[in-house]
């Protein structure tokens, strides 16, 4: 069975996208967000975070051929921007430190 073939694997993948783009429409009103508002914010991107970066190491570590193309496709995109997946992670971490930071003065 292939990677994407996997019902586990297109739910999370799914899911993923749903989460994230349900943050993003939500990250837009930010600004609005009270104190306990941010923080749940940022603490719920962290999560997303993470779970992204444990669904795309399954991804580094299939051998499946559709999975490893995936991998080469975002290496790709990302290498139009100059950065590489870690750095990409690096730099989410970083903005949510800063978020995180703001929100203490």
């Amino acid at each position: 069975m292939g990677f994407f073939d996997s019902e586990i694997v297109q739910q999370e993948a799914k899911q993923l996208f749903e989460d994230y783009q349900s943050l993003l429409k939500l990250g837009s009103s930010y600004g609005k967000f009270d104190l306990e508002g941010k923080k749940i914010f940022i603490e719920q991107m962290e999560a997303m975070m993470d779970r992204y970066r444990i669904f795309m190491k399954r991804f580094e570590l299939s051998d499946d051929f559709m999975a490893q193309m995936t991998v080469q496709q975002l290496n790709t995109q990302l290498g139009q921007f100059g950065i590489t997946p870690t750095q990409m992670f690096d730099q989410m971490n970083m903005t949510l430190e800063r978020m995180k930071s703001e929100l203490e003065k």
